[in-house]
């Protein structure tokens, strides 16, 4: 794997984050809005292009979740955001990092990531969706590029230089403001003033984007609130606190604008309830005998309506401990009140499989997939299961289907690897080794692939272009990541 400098990390992990740091936020809903410049710094295509570069390095630095139920869910949940929001310029992807502190960043070409953590501390669906659309609005203001090109007014550095400068702070955001008010010599002051008006223009358009999509403007002070009282006397605050501070100013301002919007009623989402139990059982440090202990007595205390999310965090702990005997009479209740619901599909594949009753898994995806072709998690688990059962070919057949509309799904092409090894299928494994190298930038290892492949491919002409091809591209990506190094 392509070993990346300390200074690069520093530099990759930063993004948005470092770059909003201090804030306060104006009462008014009506401020002139700073709007989409920065065009002669960064083109929308530049930014797309780097975005794509940073998000390579991040999945092999970072420990990025591939879990398809939570991805799906995060990006339901982001998109809804997105269909309202103003200025939207780039597609946007949400991913999870499995990090147990509270932390959410964005960066170039729609890019947003968000720390599991967020996930145990948020209490409802719109606390959770109030920090993606902070981050979201962060996006659609160029607020990075518009802070490159502020830098670059107050000192010699070129764009490479800034952009060698600005990522280490999603992984030690203090260390990261430091080295970029370091590396760019700018007066602290001036720096802290330019992001103050990037948080006061996320907090004021993120709220207008979320109440539009149907959340509650009130989570926004709320969630502010609580991480004010939690770490007001911590010796050492969560990541988000370094990169987004919370002066009084900004919980103030943040509850006087979400009181200018209509109140109404916003219910809370059990699909939420469930992607928490399900970061509580397998992407926290909780143990499968705490988890039952919860859950157990959430289901005595629980609002009724959300009983059925206490049962799955239980089915998802006894699948922890081996737990079959528990864990399929409870699951197999669950999907038949809702088989469509795809965590209990999910997690349902998951006990059948372990018990050796692959049929079942494939009856139920089978079903469930008829109304809802495509789905990435349907795909897979039932990909996966026609696999364990032995119908590899039938695992091929979705696999590359889901391939080509899922390109860069990791999860996707670790299956389709081990379909092709199955199979015997050696020119086919190499490539999709490949793609999975280049996703994380490992592009020297996976040209080696690329070259294996192309040693087995000597009687497919029109393969041996293709993987040729591949080849200059893969090199030309690696000579663009030099810049970053």
């Amino acid at each position: 794997m392509i070993q990346i400098k300390r200074r690069t990390i520093a530099t990759l992990l930063c993004c948005c984050s470092a770059l909003f740091s201090a804030a306060t936020v104006y009462a008014s809903n009506d401020l002139p809005e700073l709007g989409t410049v920065a065009g002669s710094t960064l083109s929308i295509d530049q930014e797309n292009e780097i975005g794509g570069i940073y998000m390579r390095l991040m999945r092999s630095q970072l420990p990025l979740v591939t879990d398809p139920v939570l991805t799906e869910y995060l990006d339901d949940i982001g998109h809804r955001i997105v269909a309202y929001a103003d200025n939207v310029k780039t597609p946007f992807q949400f991913f999870l990092v499995n990090n147990n502190t509270i932390n959410a960043f964005a960066f170039f070409g729609g890019h947003v990531g968000v720390h599991s953590a967020l996930f145990l501390y948020a209490d409802n669906e719109s606390e959770l969706a109030s920090v993606l659309a902070h981050e979201i609005a962060h996006v659609t203001q160029r607020h990075l590029a518009r802070s490159i090109e502020a830098q670059r007014k107050n000192t010699p550095a070129t764009v490479a230089g800034v952009l060698g400068s600005i990522i280490l702070a999603m992984a030690a955001p203090e260390a990261g403001i430091a080295a970029l008010q370091s590396t760019l010599a700018l007066g602290q002051q001036a720096q802290i003033n330019y992001t103050r008006s990037n948080e006061q223009e996320a907090d004021r358009i993120g709220m207008r984007s979320m109440v539009a999509a149907g959340f509650d403007a009130n989570a926004v002070p709320s969630f502010f609130g609580k991480m004010a009282a939690q770490y007001r006397f911590a010796t050492k605050p969560p990541a988000m606190l370094l990169t987004h501070p919370l002066p009084e100013s900004r919980i103030a301002d943040s509850r006087n604008r979400a009181a200018r919007y209509p109140p109404r009623r916003v219910d809370d989402s059990l699909l939420f309830r469930l992607a928490k139990a399900r970061v509580q059982v397998r992407y926290s440090d909780y143990s499968a005998d705490r988890a039952i202990d919860i859950f157990t007595k959430q289901l005595a205390s629980i609002d009724q309506r959300f009983r059925a999310a206490a049962e799955y965090g239980l089915v998802l702990a006894y699948l922890k401990q081996d737990n079959l005997t528990d864990a399929k009479p409870l699951i197999s209740k669950l999907l038949n009140q809702d088989p469509q619901n795809l965590f209990y599909l999910d997690s349902y594949a998951d006990v059948m499989l372990a018990s050796g009753q692959h049929q079942l898994a494939i009856d139920a995806l089978q079903a469930a997939r008829k109304n809802r072709p495509n789905n990435a998690v349907i795909e897979i688990n039932l990909a996966n299961s026609y696999l364990e059962q032995g119908q590899i070919e039938q695992a091929q057949r979705l696999l590359e289907q889901l391939q080509i509309l899922q390109p860069q799904n990791s999860t996707v092409l670790s299956l389709l690897s081990t379909v092709y090894r199955r199979l015997e299928l050696n020119a086919q494994r190499y490539l999709t080794q490949a793609e999975l190298l280049a996703l994380r930038a490992n592009y020297e290892l996976a040209i080696d692939q690329l070259q294996h492949a192309y040693r087995l491919s000597r009687q497919e002409p029109l393969q041996l272009a293709r993987i040729d091809a591949r080849i200059k591209q893969m090199r030309l990506a690696q000579q663009q990541l030099q810049q970053f190094k």
